[in-house]
C-alpha cells in the first residue's frame, strides 16, 4: 500500500512539475519503507522509465513533446548512469544520502533566489 501511494505522489509530482524520481520517490523509500539507499535509487531508476513513458505518451497527445531536444538530454543521461551506478557502488551509504541532501538543498535554494 505505501509503495502505491508513493507511485500516486510521484506521479503526480512528475507530471505537475517534470521531477519525481530521485526527487520525490527516493526520500519517500528513505522515509517511510525504511530502505537502503541503493536499494531506493535502483527502484527509483526503474519507475522513472515507467513514469517517463505515461508522461511522454500524455504530452504528446498535447503536442508538447520536441524530440529532439529530448534525445539531447536523454541520450547523454542515459549514458551517464553506468558511469554513476559505478560511482555510487563506490560510495558508503551515508556519502550518498549527504550527496542527496546537499543536491536537494542546493535546487532549493537556487529556486528562492532565481
Amino acid at each position: 500500500m505505501r509503495l502505491a501511494l508513493i507511485g500516486l505522489v510521484a506521479g503526480f509530482f512528475s507530471a505537475l512539475f517534470g521531477v519525481g524520481g530521485g526527487i520525490v520517490i527516493v526520500p519517500l523509500l528513505l522515509l517511510f519503507c525504511a530502505w537502503d539507499s541503493r536499494a531506493a535509487t535502483a527502484t527509483s531508476l526503474a519507475a522513472i522509465g515507467i513514469t517517463a513513458v505515461s508522461g511522454v505518451i500524455a504530452y504528446a497527445i498535447h503536442g508538447d513533446v520536441n524530440v529532439g531536444y529530448a534525445a539531447l538530454v536523454g541520450l547523454p543521461a542515459a549514458v551517464s548512469v553506468a558511469g554513476a551506478t559505478a560511482v555510487q557502488q563506490r560510495l558508503q551509504t551515508r556519502t550518498i544520502e549527504l550527496l542527496f541532501a546537499a543536491f536537494i538543498l542546493a535546487v532549493a535554494v537556487w529556486l528562492f533566489v532565481k
